[in-house]
């Protein structure tokens, strides 16, 4: 195996393992959810691709065939946890977060995307809401 291929494929397992030790500290330091949900997600999607592509680049110049195994993880880890993040993130912040103090103003027509307290033709669904707690 070619040096520079061996220093590109040291170089990814080393990336992705200090983004999958920041991650997993993160994980232990971070307090509340939000800031410890960043940590996970980068861990995730950085260090475990990193990991991964170095394994395909290996077994390619190793073995001589490309294995999709790798890159379908991969394409499904940089896919998925963004989007799981995000709606975890939302799911926080409608339990948790009170859009009337919380929240600087929009500064536009609407509200903010989670926060819209008035929707199409004047509906508020913050009734529902109100009529499910009382």
């Amino acid at each position: 195996m070619p040096f520079v291929v061996e220093l590109i494929i040291s170089l990814l397992i080393v990336i992705g393992g200090v983004f999958l030790l920041v991650g997993s500290f993160g994980m232990i330091k971070l307090r509340d959810l939000l800031p410890r949900l960043h940590a996970p997600t980068k861990a995730s999607t950085v260090g475990l691709g990193g990991v991964l592509i170095a394994s395909m680049l290996f077994f390619w110049v190793e073995r001589g065939h490309f294995t999709i195994h790798e890159l379908l993880i991969t394409l499904f880890i940089f896919l998925t946890a963004p989007i799981t993040a995000n709606l975890i993130a939302k799911a926080y912040m409608l339990l948790n977060v009170d859009p009337n103090k919380d929240l600087p103003p929009s500064n536009q027509n609407e509200g903010w995307a989670t926060f819209d307290p008035i929707g199409p033709e004047g509906y508020d669904p913050s009734e529902e809401y109100e009529e499910k707690e009382t």
